[in-house]
């Protein structure tokens, strides 16, 4: 993924404003046969005016993601693509948000997940809910 070279104050007015840096918290993972299991999680967000680019890592004893996204926002709306690749699975990203705070769909052919996620200070909620054998994850980072 490419670094984006914009300055601190130009990153921070933009519809990512605070997400530029280095996460890492935890939450819950619900897999298809409804079992729960508590995640680790570290997330890398590169911000650059209206692009942002993100890593997120989350681990369990069982169970492992890695998702990847470039998106672009403007105008409330929000879009890019994505990429998982412990499953090589990727799509679009498309939905709404400014200020740190974003609804968005991630498809690709046979899923689709909804995510919702607020950034306010240095705290993050992220809420994942999908129609495979991942079925939910509710992730707490912080800087």
């Amino acid at each position: 993924m490419t670094a984006f070279a914009a300055s601190t104050s130009y990153a921070q007015s933009s519809a990512f404003a605070g997400m530029a840096g280095n996460w890492s918290g935890g939450g819950t993972v619900t897999l298809d046969d409804g079992s729960s299991e508590r995640i680790r999680c570290r997330a890398t967000y590169k911000v650059g005016g209206s692009n942002m680019e993100m890593v997120l890592t989350c681990a369990s004893d069982a169970y492992r993601f890695n998702l990847q996204a470039a998106v672009v926002a403007a105008g409330g709306e929000v879009s890019g693509t994505w990429t998982e690749s412990s499953r090589n699975v990727g799509g679009s990203i498309q939905g709404r948000g400014a200020a740190g705070s974003f609804q968005v769909v991630a498809q690709a052919a046979g899923f689709a997940a909804n995510i919702s996620l607020k950034t306010t200070g240095n705290k993050q909620q992220i809420a994942l809910r999908a129609d495979s054998q991942f079925r939910a994850a509710n992730i707490s980072l912080s800087k």
